[in-house]
């Protein structure tokens, strides 16, 4: 739990959540959130919203981030209803897949070595003396000669655990509230799909969400309902040929049996296969120390360095091989008769794809390290010069590739800088010169850098030696870019032809040959739940076809017809559509619905997750008030009565009722009523780390499953949440769950500081001074409006509600309110939180501020004061609801909810000149207020500025300057401006201003470059039509003139006047200085203060 903003204002938080409790309550009571379609007959039914989010996952309870991105669409759901429309936000819960079934193997492990409550558990983690061993029980271990026992793997269990600052399961358990008691129940893993929803269903009611519950569901085969649903979907997506069955390459986990797809991974997400030519380095004649080393091991065998490239039309130009020097190899045999050299990674990855044998083992025949390979003599297969030798290298990486790296130092820039280090110091990197007397040697052509790309970036980028790492990684990228977009082969077989005709083409001739082979490996480090470091394996398995072509144009249409909310968002998702391919469906181990016509498998947990957004609209209908359906719901329908024929009718484009059904046709159209009313969804927000998977899957299979005008609307994707701007972390001690964060400070200084976070698809910041500073601000809020509403309240200095309400300040105030409901909505309507949050609560309570102030001595008017507290009551309604239900209902004395309230309409429509006149105002106040506290600050003693003779401490006064016109060079420099200017896109043609302004003569004059740079940052700004407007729609000196007496009384000021600066032009005295007169222009006005 964090550590930072301690729990404030404790009484005043329990205030406000009294009241939170008493609304919560009254909300299920009358039932508001339970959203049901109008009837079908029903000639004008009222609009519809239909949100959601990824349903959480059921191995814990939900953390603050999971609250916030619920919040994007619980704000929307609040603001939705407000407009009329039938809202409906359901939340389901995720139980499919490994991570339940991991841990609970894990606490069935746990059990054997400490007791059923832990009872042998010491501090070591040992179990305590004469404790009686345990017999592995795993059925997921890999099968290795020497199998770890169950006390070593949970040691290994524990070291992994420490990294999270966590040891073991069961104390994971407690650390989430479980009772170690009741901890040994979890060993059963559908337990934990009976204790966590629940408990999910309580920390969101207790946070106000407006959530639909009786369509609230779990997945998996627990639930026969869902498991219908999916055998549904799976069915379909075969028999329209998007699930296929084949050999392919996938992320594996050894340790678990099965393809380890993202939401199985503890680290990885997002990574794919990547795919190498593997090439064949034959071993002519061994270093010395090699040779000592190895002589006994390998005897008459065949033995191949084995490197793997991603350029394998560039293999005419090896020069050399490269090691690392302080890399431990291992040679592994292929067959009887060869042997293949690299790391034990590599091996292990390649066992998983037949090309050792025996298969899924790695049998090490000997190791050794990197440097007593350098000077071993190879054949390079492919190369111009065959051969050539082992040479060392700083930068090559055991966990890339397979640690041996072969060198074309004419194409690659970190050859050619290594080599050239080896040349230049043969001594100290002890290598004979006859080793690395080889010359780059052109293999392609490119128009930018000619035939030896690395030799000329090396020198372009003055790049000095292989440890200019930054450098050499710029080069790589500009080389490999170039070289296969633009270059062309200048040898070989397949001379002439371009770079990407050659390259497969070469791939193909090596393997044929027999000289490489296909090699596959994870992008980058992948770590399955259960802790295993994954390979890439070569299997035969169901995969859904993402990528192919017909069905990849339909995702591209579904995408293109979709909001986002962001560009950055939409160029996520195209950038996922542009790689994503074959994507394994089918697991044997864990939790979820078996493949119906293969049941020995499971559903992926990102494959049954796609769609089930249709399966809220008529969960409600089937489940009988349960999380797993175990009781039918109203309409009596069990779970085996839903066929694939009834699904289809209800979910699909099936027109006529099911044969051979015995559910009622009134109870088919009920559940085909509700999917057709809901469906699609208007909007599913989620974290960014989802677009990669799961919601580029949902485009997919919407597109596959359902005709376009059920595919989905709009998604919206948010960064993650950092708490007290650190990321959060068990480890660290700064995390915080949503549970923790209500109890702490309440449900609505929770939403308003998750609005407060951030909107966009970067990481966003819970802080928890906001959080307390929300619960002083909502608590001192409700006083005021209490004061302001009761009717025995002398002191409330309110003009009475039925008396004239047409002041200067009353147009202000009611136009100011008016506008914030205009910009409010627009920024709910956009999605945009903590702007509306901004403009809704924050600018409207300061513009109530302002309003105060200046009628201090008039006094308010009661109807504008009950105006706007209504009006904050509506604004806020989306993000806070029970302060806002506060207001409208034991306040304002409403009979209805405010959940059944509608947006506010603005009055009357903005008048512009009143609002910019106010905003001139506040302006022109600060830049007086600031200047007068300025030359306090100085000391009182004849402080001077600007020429003033002036002591804040004696009686003063103010004297402000009004201009009507700009000085003539700022009037000829704008006329410059907007000739050079293109009114649309904002572009200033610069050389067109500057040859201007020399013609007039203003090039040397020092205002006028400032000048113009300072109009070019207001075109960036506010557009070039606002920017070169020099015109004000009101008068300045009326203006100023309303507001002087509230200056004289605010400042202390005992006179005050308003002059136009050309009639206090030649004047002279106190309050007259002629330098600072001439500073005032249209919309800045100039002032002088005096003592009196």
């Amino acid at each position: 739990m964090a550590t930072e903003g301690p729990i404030e204002l404790t009484d005043k938080r329990d205030f406000l959540v009294g009241f939170e409790k008493k609304y919560q309550q009254r909300w299920r009571d009358e039932r508001l959130f339970e959203i049901d379609a109008p009837d079908p007959s029903s000639a004008d039914p009222p609009p519809k919203w239909f949100g959601t989010f990824p349903y959480p996952y059921m191995n814990g309870s939900l953390h603050l981030g999971h609250g916030f991105s619920i919040s994007k669409i619980e704000f929307n759901a609040g603001y939705q209803r407000m407009l009329g429309k039938r809202a409906l936000f359901p939340v389901g819960m995720h139980c499919t897949g490994m991570p339940i079934k991991a841990a609970s193997d894990k606490l069935v492990r746990e059990i054997e070595l400490f007791g059923e409550n832990f009872e042998r558990y010491t501090e070591d983690g040992e179990p305590a003396a004469n404790a009686p061993a345990a017999a592995s029980t795993d059925p997921t271990a890999p099968v290795q000669a020497n199998p770890p026992t169950a006390v070593d793997r949970a040691k290994k269990g524990k070291v992994a655990a420490k990294a999270t600052g966590l040891t073991y399961q069961f104390q994971i358990m407690e650390s989430i509230g479980v009772p170690r008691e009741e901890i040994k129940k979890f060993a059963d893993p559908y337990y934990w799909l009976h204790y966590f929803p629940p408990i999910t269903k309580q920390d969101c009611s207790d946070a106000g969400l407006r959530v639909d519950w009786r369509r609230s569901f779990i997945t998996t085969d627990a639930n026969p309902y869902y498991d219908a649903f999916v055998r549904w979907q799976i069915n379909k997506l075969k028999a329209l040929g998007k699930i296929k069955f084949g050999e392919r390459y996938t992320i594996y986990s050894p340790k678990d049996g099965q393809p380890c797809m993202d939401h199985d991974r503890q680290s990885g997400e997002a990574l794919n296969p990547q795919e190498y030519t593997a090439l064949k380095i034959e071993v002519t004649q061994w270093s010395p120390e090699a040779e000592a080393a190895l002589k006994d091991v390998v005897k008459d065998k065949k033995v191949y360095l084995v490197a793997a490239t991603l350029r394998p039309e560039t293999m005419y130009g090896q020069t050399n091989c490269f090691v690392g020097t302080s890399i431990k190899y291992g040679l592994f045999p292929v067959n009887e008769n060869e042997v293949y050299l690299c790391t034990h990674r590599a091996a292990r990855n390649m066992a998983f794809q037949g090309i050792t044998s025996p298969a899924h083992q790695v049998n090490q025949l000997a190791e050794i390290e990197g440097s007593k390979l350098v000077g071993t003599k190879v054949k390079a297969p492919f190369a111009i010069n065959p051969d050539v030798y082992v040479l060392p290298m700083d930068n090559v990486l055991a966990t890339k590739g397979t640690g041996v790296v072969t060198s074309v130092p004419s194409d690659s820039p970190d050859d050619y800088a290594t080599l050239m280090d080896l040349k230049k110091k043969p001594e100290f990197y002890k290598v004979q010169p006859a080793w690395v007397a080889p010359e780059p040697i052109p293999v392609l052509s490119t128009p930018s850098y000619g035939e030896m790309s690395a030799p000329f970036l090396v020198q372009k980028l003055k790049i000095q030696s292989q440890k200019d790492v930054k450098q050499l990684a710029e080069a790589k990228e500009l080389a490999y870019k170039e070289g296969f977009y633009q270059g062309v082969m200048s040898v070989g077989e397949f001379k002439g032809l371009s770079v990407q005709e050659a390259k497969p083409k070469v791939r193909a001739s090596m393997i044929e040959q027999g000289l490489a082979f296909a090699y596959c490996e994870p992008e980058g480090l992948v770590v399955s739940r259960s802790g295993d470091e994954c390979v890439v394996a070569l299997l035969d398995q169901y995969y859904l076809d993402y990528g192919e072509p017909k069905w990849k144009e339909q995702a591209e249409k579904c995408l293109e017809q979709m909001e986002t909310y962001s560009t950055e968002t939409r160029h996520a998702f195209q950038g996922v559509l542009n790689w994503l391919n074959q994507w394994a469906c089918a697991r044997s181990y864990g939790l979820g619905s078996k493949i119906p016509w293969d049941p020995q498998f499971l559903v992926e947990s990102l494959s049954d997750s796609t769609i089930y957004m249709s399966y809220y609209t008529v969960a409600h209908l089937l489940h009988g008030g349960t999380f797993d359906g175990s009781t039918p719901g109203p309409l009596g329908i069990t779970a085996d009565q839903m066929t694939d024929d009834v699904w289809e009718y209800v979910l699909g484009q099936e027109t006529a009722y099911p044969p051979n059904t015995a559910i009622p046709h009134s109870a088919l159209d009920k559940l085909k009523n509700e999917f057709t009313y809901f469906y699609p969804v208007d909007i599913r927000s989620s974290g960014k780390d989802l677009i990669p998977n799961h919601l580029t899957f949902a485009i997919y299979n919407h597109a596959a499953l359902f005709p376009e005008k059920y595919w989905p609307r709009s998604f919206r994707a948010n960064g993650h949440l950092m708490l007290n701007g650190k990321k959060m972390s068990k480890s660290t001690g700064n995390s915080l769950t949503l549970r923790q964060a209500i109890d702490k400070f309440g449900a609505d200084a929770t939403r308003l500081t998750l609005a407060d976070a951030g909107d966009g698809i970067e990481d966003a910041n819970f802080e928890e001074k906001t959080a307390n500073a929300a619960i002083l601000r909502v608590h001192t809020l409700i006083e005021w409006c209490q004061e302001m509403l009761d009717p025995n309240n002398s002191k409330a200095n309110l003009r009475p509600e039925d008396s004239p309400k047409d002041s200067y300040h009353d147009k202000v105030f009611e136009n100011e309110i008016n506008e914030l409901i205009n910009l409010t909505k627009a920024a709910y309507e956009g999605t945009m939180y903590k702007e509306a949050l901004r403009t809704g609560f924050y600018e409207l309570q300061s513009t109530r501020d302002w309003y105060r102030e200046v009628t201090a001595d008039v006094g308010m008017h009661a109807g504008l004061i009950k105006h706007w507290i209504q009006t904050a009551a509506l604004l806020v309604c989306p993000i806070a609801p029970h302060f806002a239900e506060h207001l409208w209902t034991d306040l304002l004395k409403q009979p209805q909810s405010i959940q059944l309230a509608r947006f506010p309409e603005p009055t009357a429509p903005v008048e512009r000149t009143v609002v910019d006149s106010a905003a001139y105002m506040r302006t022109t106040l600060k830049s007086i207020r600031d200047a007068e506290i300025s030359m306090s600050k100085k000391g009182g003693k004849g402080a001077k500025m600007k020429g003033m003779a002036f002591d804040p401490a004696k009686p003063k006064a103010v004297r402000v300057f009004v201009a009507t016109t700009f000085p003539e060079w700022q009037e000829t420099c704008v006329e410059i401006l907007k000739g050079a200017t293109d009114m649309k896109s904002g572009v200033v043609d610069d050389a067109k201003v500057r040859e201007e302004i020399t013609k007039k003569g203003l090039i040397k004059d020092k205002k006028v470059m400032p000048f113009v740079m300072s109009v070019k940052k207001r075109i960036g700004e506010f557009g070039a039509a606002v920017a070169l407007n020099r015109t004000l729609p009101f008068s300045e000196k009326e203006a100023l003139e309303i507001i002087l007496p509230y200056l004289k009384r605010n400042l202390g000021f005992r006179e005050g006047e308003v002059v136009l600066a050309d009639d206090a032009k030649g004047k002279e005295g106190p309050g007259y200085i002629p330098a600072i007169i001439e500073t005032a222009e249209p919309g800045t006005p100039a002032f002088i203060f005096w003592n009196v």
